[in-house]
């Protein structure tokens, strides 16, 4: 008998914030186990801001999804039937078939889990590919030294409040924005963050950003872009770095909100902007999972996790990326 599988497709490429008419969940007959394939049963699901790159239909650093086929991310799970040498029964695994309840893979796309007694959602955060943004960030795209003064935007998300943490033992002066004041006792109560910024209360972020750094900013690390990019580019030191991971303010834009309007800073101030992708830096995993494993281990790095519980919540906790609903690492426990 073939497994049924349920999951999430799209139904419509979104004109701004996606609805819940943009997608739906369906149930399909996965075909009989092959040779060589394995069947995997999903236990964490991940979803990013990325994935709504995904949803326009133009030619990216990941293809668009596809109409009416089931869309995926980052996932992990246990193999629950085998015709594979290398992935027995019981092999816990991180793959790419997210956005469902099981998946089927002839093991090309899976990366086994190591026994290490780290929780297995965090080879969606912490230890996975949000981890390894933060890290990589900080240390291959930008070069971050004790003394720095990082500012932070998104600094309570995922990538983010990684981001704070790995500054912080590196001994940088780390400050922050976020959308809500819980957000920024949680940064500065519970991840040791110098100094926050409501950026829905403030009066004027760039003026905010000055009262807080009047030295200037030697470094900013970007998950928001828009308004956030323009304040840190009037607040950076001559030389300062800028890192831009994600626009997270743009992605659901109609076209209204605009660029930096001070992009002349950059050259009065000499600085150095450079974007970046996590999957350029899988050669650096090892180097990676060594150095924030360990501080893992050692309780010096929290891993901070918003749940929603069942596949059927999938679509809204995606949505809730784009309203402040987590803190820290969004996830999907079935």
């Amino acid at each position: 008998m073939s497994q049924l599988v349920r999951g999430w497709k799209l139904n419509e490429y979104p004109q701004g914030l996606p609805t819940e008419a943009t997608a739906s969940l369906v149930e399909q007959a996965l075909p009989p186990l092959q040779a060589d394939q394995v069947l995997i049963e999903n236990r964490w699901l991940s979803v990013d801001p990325y994935m709504r790159g995904r949803m326009i239909p133009v030619k990216s650093y990941v293809p668009p999804f596809e109409l009416d086929q089931l869309m995926e991310g980052g996932a992990v799970g246990e193999v629950i039937a085998s015709n594979h040498a290398n992935f027995p029964v019981g092999t816990q695994v991180m793959h790419m078939q997210g956005w469902r309840d099981y998946a089927l893979s002839d093991g090309s796309d899976l990366t086994p889990l190591p026994a290490v007694g780290a929780p297995l959602q965090s080879y969606l955060g912490v230890l996975g590919l949000t981890g390894l943004t933060a890290w990589a960030g900080l240390n291959k795209v930008g070069q971050l030294q004790a003394g720095d003064t990082l500012f932070v935007s998104g600094a309570a998300g995922a990538v983010g409040s990684v981001v704070c943490q790995l500054a912080k033992l590196k001994g940088a002066r780390v400050i922050g924005s976020v959308g809500s004041d819980d957000k920024g006792r949680f940064l500065t109560e519970q991840l040791g963050v110098d100094a926050v910024i409501n950026y829905k209360t403030c009066d004027n972020l760039s003026q905010a950003l000055a009262a807080l750094a009047p030295e200037g900013l030697s470094f900013y690390f970007d998950n928001v872009g828009g308004e956030h990019l323009e304040a840190a580019i009037g607040n950076m030191q001559d030389n300062g770095q800028l890192v831009i991971c994600g626009m997270i303010d743009l992605y659901n834009s109609d076209g209204s909100i605009g660029g930096p309007r001070n992009m002349t800073e950059i050259i009065r101030r000499r600085l150095t902007i450079k974007g970046f992708i996590a999957t350029d830096h899988m050669a650096d995993f090892g180097e990676f999972a060594a150095e924030v494993g360990g501080a893992m281990a050692q309780g010096q790095l929290h891993a901070q996790e918003t749940v929603y519980q069942g596949l059927d919540s999938t679509f809204e906790a995606f949505l809730g990326l784009f309203s402040g609903a987590n803190t820290g690492k969004m996830l999907v426990k079935l």
